[in-house]
Protein backbone atom coordinates (compact mmCIF):
# COMPACT_ATOMS: atom_id res chain seq x y z
CA UNK A 1 0.00 0.00 0.00
CA UNK A 2 1.32 3.41 -0.91
CA UNK A 3 1.69 6.00 1.83
CA UNK A 4 0.87 9.69 1.39
CA UNK A 5 4.54 10.44 0.65
CA UNK A 6 4.58 7.88 -2.19
CA UNK A 7 6.65 5.29 -0.32
CA UNK A 8 5.73 1.65 0.22
CA UNK A 9 6.63 -0.66 3.09
CA UNK A 10 8.42 -3.98 2.53
CA UNK A 11 8.88 -6.71 5.14
CA UNK A 12 12.02 -8.87 5.15
CA UNK A 13 10.96 -12.54 4.92
CA UNK A 14 13.13 -15.41 6.09
CA UNK A 15 13.14 -18.84 4.45
CA UNK A 16 10.77 -20.25 7.08
CA UNK A 17 8.21 -17.50 6.36
CA UNK A 18 8.97 -15.47 9.48
CA UNK A 19 8.86 -11.74 8.85
CA UNK A 20 11.11 -9.34 10.72
CA UNK A 21 12.38 -5.91 9.70
CA UNK A 22 10.39 -3.35 7.72
CA UNK A 23 12.09 -1.23 5.05
CA UNK A 24 10.43 1.58 3.12
CA UNK A 25 11.08 2.95 -0.33
CA UNK A 26 9.30 4.25 -3.38
CA UNK A 27 10.50 1.18 -5.31
CA UNK A 28 11.29 -2.37 -4.11
CA UNK A 29 14.98 -1.93 -5.07
CA UNK A 30 15.31 1.07 -2.75
CA UNK A 31 14.07 -1.01 0.19
CA UNK A 32 16.30 -3.93 -0.86
CA UNK A 33 19.39 -1.68 -0.85
CA UNK A 34 18.59 -0.67 2.72
CA UNK A 35 18.23 -4.33 3.69
CA UNK A 36 21.50 -5.25 1.91
CA UNK A 37 23.48 -2.82 4.06
CA UNK A 38 22.52 -4.88 7.12
CA UNK A 39 24.23 -8.02 5.78
CA UNK A 40 27.65 -9.06 7.06
CA UNK A 41 30.01 -7.06 4.86
CA UNK A 42 32.90 -8.56 2.90
CA UNK A 43 36.25 -6.84 2.55
CA UNK A 44 35.72 -5.70 -1.05
CA UNK A 45 32.94 -5.45 -3.60
CA UNK A 46 34.42 -8.24 -5.73
CA UNK A 47 34.50 -10.64 -2.76
CA UNK A 48 30.94 -9.73 -1.81
CA UNK A 49 29.55 -10.04 -5.34
CA UNK A 50 30.99 -13.54 -5.71
CA UNK A 51 28.81 -14.86 -2.88
CA UNK A 52 25.47 -13.01 -2.82
CA UNK A 53 22.74 -13.61 -0.25
CA UNK A 54 19.13 -14.04 -1.30
CA UNK A 55 16.73 -11.63 0.36
CA UNK A 56 12.96 -11.67 0.03
CA UNK A 57 10.84 -8.59 0.62
CA UNK A 58 7.06 -8.85 0.86
CA UNK A 59 5.20 -5.70 -0.06
CA UNK A 60 2.80 -4.90 2.78
CA UNK A 61 -0.84 -5.08 1.79
CA UNK A 62 -0.15 -7.42 -1.14
CA UNK A 63 0.87 -11.02 -1.77
CA UNK A 64 3.97 -10.01 -3.80
CA UNK A 65 7.39 -11.18 -2.65
CA UNK A 66 10.29 -9.45 -4.41
CA UNK A 67 13.41 -11.64 -4.59
CA UNK A 68 16.89 -10.11 -4.76
CA UNK A 69 20.49 -11.31 -4.65
CA UNK A 70 22.23 -8.91 -2.27
CA UNK A 71 25.79 -8.30 -1.17
CA UNK A 72 27.57 -5.84 1.11
CA UNK A 73 31.15 -4.71 1.57
CA UNK A 74 33.15 -2.21 3.61
CA UNK A 75 34.69 0.86 2.07
CA UNK A 76 36.62 3.87 3.33
CA UNK A 77 34.46 6.85 4.18
CA UNK A 78 34.76 9.82 1.82
CA UNK A 79 37.31 12.52 2.58
CA UNK A 80 34.63 15.17 3.19
CA UNK A 81 32.77 13.02 5.74
CA UNK A 82 31.20 14.66 8.80
CA UNK A 83 33.03 14.40 12.14
CA UNK A 84 30.59 11.86 13.58
CA UNK A 85 31.07 9.37 10.71
CA UNK A 86 33.42 6.45 11.23
CA UNK A 87 36.41 5.73 8.99
CA UNK A 88 34.74 2.74 7.29
CA UNK A 89 31.22 2.49 5.92
CA UNK A 90 29.12 -0.41 4.65
CA UNK A 91 27.90 -0.29 1.07
CA UNK A 92 25.45 -2.66 -0.54
CA UNK A 93 24.08 -3.63 -3.92
CA UNK A 94 21.26 -5.85 -5.17
CA UNK A 95 20.18 -7.67 -8.30
CA UNK A 96 16.49 -8.49 -8.77
CA UNK A 97 15.74 -12.15 -9.46
CA UNK A 98 11.95 -12.00 -9.76
CA UNK A 99 8.60 -11.80 -8.01
CA UNK A 100 6.61 -14.59 -6.36
CA UNK A 101 3.02 -14.48 -5.19
CA UNK A 102 2.12 -16.03 -1.84
CA UNK A 103 -0.54 -18.74 -1.72
CA UNK A 104 -1.41 -18.05 1.90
Amino acid sequence: MVREDGKRNFVLREENGKESSVFSGSMPRQAALKAARRLDPAGSEDEAKSSPTEIRLREKGTDKVHIFNAWAWTSNAPGDKPDWMEGEITKGNVSKQGIEHLDE
